[in-house]
């Protein structure tokens, strides 16, 4: 990943409803979700949700695909764990700087 990408990616995540859809899609996993679950499950009315998946579509954190009638939209889970990395890349120096006994994962 690049700067140019880490920064659209972060731009597009530094909005409430974006970051909530972004996260309701990565608990989705690789299934995602339609926007009408998502727009029930967040409580999003359907014209704002498609702004903002638009948004994270075009931050290439949100993948697309027509079924049949519907929309599907994915998580892009390796563009998010790229992401994860570019912001950690030089952490401590090398060293691991993971609290102990730290029970959060940093990748999918």
């Amino acid at each position: 990943m690049n700067e140019k990408s880490a920064v659209a990616a972060l731009a597009a995540l530094a909005q409430e409803a974006r970051l909530r859809v972004f996260r309701a899609l990565v608990g989705a996993g690789p299934e995602g979700m339609t926007p009408g679950a998502l727009s029930a499950m967040l409580d999003i009315p359907g014209s704002t949700l498609s702004f903002h998946l638009k948004e994270l579509v075009h931050a290439d954190l949100v993948s697309v695909e027509r079924e049949g009638r519907n929309l599907h939209y994915r998580p892009a889970l390796e563009q998010m764990n790229d992401l994860l990395a570019y912001l950690t890349d030089h952490c401590c120096m090398g060293q691991s700087c993971a609290p102990s006994g730290s029970k959060r994962r940093t990748t999918c």
